[in-house]
């Protein structure tokens, strides 16, 4: 997951870069991805806990499960998936070419590389394949800031997937209209600190939401992915502004 995902992904992984508009202003060049997963390390326990829960999901697919990832950033989630279930393979889906480089290498360093294709390019352009068990959105769909951009974006991951397959969606979402959203953002802010991230980033995260972040209330959120052919959403795991979901397709 994505921490850092914020060009802006935010402090998972910050997967930052979005599986959208390809004129998407994020931009991850190799310098940026090379020291992406280090940015964040301080808050690793909110990764593991989030991949931990993303695991219990998930375990009950077959033995031999394909599994989508898509906007994979440097591979934390599918490496904790494909470890915990080795046999499993996994379909990669990363525009931000140094990123995926970075996630080849992990995924050859842990050995797990001969159960991976990776698609270096945006998940319009993947070609149909047997349909898939399961689906990974990490901190990606929050990029997409007109609601019918992003309820395509789910439809394509529906298309893509069995007829009773899994889609694990994690964003950014709150009320930004409520008054505990000021609050949340205070110990936010606190936590992108301790992560030692310059002020300067934390004001421009901060600055961002609502703008080129989507942060919607998380029922919008949650109808938005439901809208798109998929069960109402379950809420599975939520720390400060991020929230996950899991859901199946709509019968």
């Amino acid at each position: 997951m994505a921490l850092g995902r914020i060009q802006y992904r935010l402090p998972i992984q910050l997967k930052a870069h979005v599986m959208q508009s390809r004129e998407s202003p994020v931009v991850f060049d190799r310098e940026c991805a090379s020291s992406y997963d280090e940015r964040f390390a301080k808050l690793a326990p909110i990764r593991d806990a989030l991949h931990l829960f993303i695991r219990l999901v998930l375990s009950e697919l077959p033995v031999d499960a394909r599994i989508l990832c898509v906007g994979v950033g440097t591979g934390s989630e599918l490496i904790d998936l494909a470890q915990a279930f080795p046999q499993w393979r996994f379909t990669a889906v990363e525009p931000a070419t140094p990123m995926l480089d970075i996630c080849r290498q992990r995924a050859e360093e842990c050995g797990i590389a001969s159960r991976c294709t990776f698609h270096d390019d945006y998940l319009d352009s993947l070609a149909k394949s047997d349909p898939f068990d399961a689906a990974t959105s990490i901190l990606v769909s929050h990029f997409l800031v007109q609601p019918e951009e992003r309820r395509n974006f789910f439809r394509q991951i529906a298309a893509r997937l069995r007829p009773d397959g899994y889609l694990v969606s994690c964003d950014l979402a709150s009320d930004m209209s409520a008054s505990a959203y000021k609050s949340l953002v205070e110990v936010w802010v606190r936590m992108l600190r301790y992560a030692e991230i310059p002020a300067e980033e934390v004001d421009k995260f901060r600055a961002s939401y609502g703008r080129d972040v989507a942060v919607l209330p998380p029922h919008e959120v949650a109808s938005i992915i439901a809208a798109s052919g998929f069960d109402p959403p379950i809420l599975f795991f939520q720390t400060l502004l991020i929230h996950a979901w899991y859901c199946q397709l709509a019968s």
